[in-house]
């Protein structure tokens, strides 16, 4: 069952309901990628260009353009030039408060999960 909202809009734009899975598809993906969470998440401190986010988190230039470019498709990212460089900010009117309430719901319902798997494959 989906929402009167996302039905609204997915007639508007002449989705099916199969259509729109494939759109949240497109969103969880753009999630399930642990390189993209980790820029999403060093990009919740503040705005960052590429040279700060590869030397901060190890990555290489082209998978970290790779993926600034899905985020910002996306719009889980906006972008802006200053002076010479391109900085990356989270977008703080939808994805900021998202990761905020999925913190809490990790911390409530899916910590307890990972532990158990822990200390099962640790033989604990």
């Amino acid at each position: 069952m989906h929402s009167k909202y996302i039905l609204k809009h997915a007639q508007k734009h002449g989705l099916s309901e199969e259509d729109i899975y494939s759109v949240y598809k497109i969103f969880f993906g753009t999630l399930f990628s642990e390189s993209r969470l980790k820029i999403i998440n060093f990009l919740r401190r503040s705005r960052k260009n590429v040279s700060e986010i590869i030397k901060e988190l190890h990555m290489g230039q082209a998978n970290v353009s790779h993926d600034l470019a899905r985020l910002k498709k996306c719009g889980f990212v906006n972008s802006e030039i200053s002076g010479q460089y391109r900085y990356y900010s989270l977008n703080e009117e939808t994805i900021k408060p998202l990761m905020d309430l999925i913190d809490k719901h990790m911390e409530a319902y899916c910590i307890h999960i990972f532990n158990e798997t822990s200390e099962k494959e640790n033989g604990k």
